[in-house]
């Protein structure tokens, strides 16, 4: 009798674990299903973090194209990424022209599907958007990075793509270095000294609007002040030789993303000589003949022939 209830209750035991694998198998395979057969449009709409991509989507006309059948990658600001770039509510989403904000969404999506392990360790590798711009794509020990902005959340998969979670708004390129810098009055003292450069041996305008990849740099009107130039008279006064030997210490030969700095680091400049990187409290850059590095104060600033990086003070050689 004891080996019955023995063999009985082995049984039991078997039949209950049998059920419990299969019903474990049952939701596990339902969760599945359910996460694959929602598309991108459907996981933007479904997270709450992503409330300011889903108003510019909207407002860009874009939620049918991102939640047609396809191969997307959408690389994803979240609300904070929206906020940093001055977008913090729908209202001022709205308030961008809606060719602009569609461009810029653009900029974010690629036109197939790639995971995370299906991008190779290297620097800047260059992908076209559906912006028919390209973005750059570094992956390292420290993570996978587009445009220098680092993916925080990789691999939410939809039914028609993936959709990797960025900390930065990406804003397609506007024009090369010397247009954007036109652009932008904090760089007025800076194209100042491009131009009155320009004047002597070195074209450093034809330089800046060169092909590339270019990185620059690029001191703002405040740092220019505080090196002793009082006012852009000043700069026009200045010795052509003298500011073209400053300006091209400002920039480096190749792409260079705030992911690509490392501590310590000196690249040579076009000048010939380098500069110093430091990591340590925030990304700075130091010249030679400087007692203190300059801050990084805002980082990866996209041209169409290289990138722009704002300091807060004059490098000297």
């Amino acid at each position: 009798m004891r080996n019955l209830s023995l063999s009985l209750f082995k049984k039991s035991a078997m039949m209950i674990t049998l059920v419990a694998t299969v019903l474990f198998s049952s939701c596990k395979k339902d969760k599945d299903e359910v996460v694959q057969d929602k598309n991108i449009v459907d996981i933007v709409v479904s997270n709450n973090n992503f409330s300011l991509l889903k108003a510019a989507l909207t407002q860009a006309g874009l939620t049918d194209a991102l939640a047609a059948k396809g191969s997307f990658t959408v690389f994803a600001p979240n609300n904070e990424a929206f906020a940093a770039a001055g977008f913090d509510t729908e209202a001022k989403i709205k308030a961008v022209p809606v060719a602009t904000l569609k461009k810029i969404l653009q900029y974010h999506v690629l036109g197939q599907q790639v995971t995370s392990s299906a991008i190779a360790s290297a620097n800047n590798t260059a992908a076209k958007t559906l912006a028919d711009l390209d973005v750059f794509i570094t992956k390292n020990s420290s993570g996978v990075f587009v445009n220098g902005a680092k993916v925080i959340e990789a691999d939410i998969m939809a039914s028609n793509g993936v959709i990797h979670v960025i900390n930065t708004v990406l804003m397609p390129p506007s024009g090369n270095i010397v247009e954007v810098a036109q652009a932008n009055p904090n760089f007025s003292f800076l194209v100042a000294a491009v131009l009155r450069a320009s004047q002597g041996s070195t074209n450093v305008a034809q330089v800046l609007t060169g092909e590339g990849p270019l990185t620059v740099f690029a001191p703002t009107n405040q740092a220019f002040i505080s090196a002793g130039f009082a006012n852009e008279a000043a700069i026009r006064a200045a010795d052509p030789a003298t500011l073209t030997s400053i300006l091209t210490y400002h920039v480096l030969a190749s792409r260079v993303f705030s992911s690509d700095l490392t501590e310590g680091a000196k690249p040579a400049t076009v000048n010939g000589a380098a500069v110093t990187i430091s990591l340590n409290g925030g990304a700075k850059v130091k010249g030679n003949k400087n007692t203190t590095a300059a801050t990084i104060s805002a980082a990866n600033m996209v041209t169409t022939n290289g990138v722009i990086h704002v300091i807060d003070q004059v490098l000297l050689p």
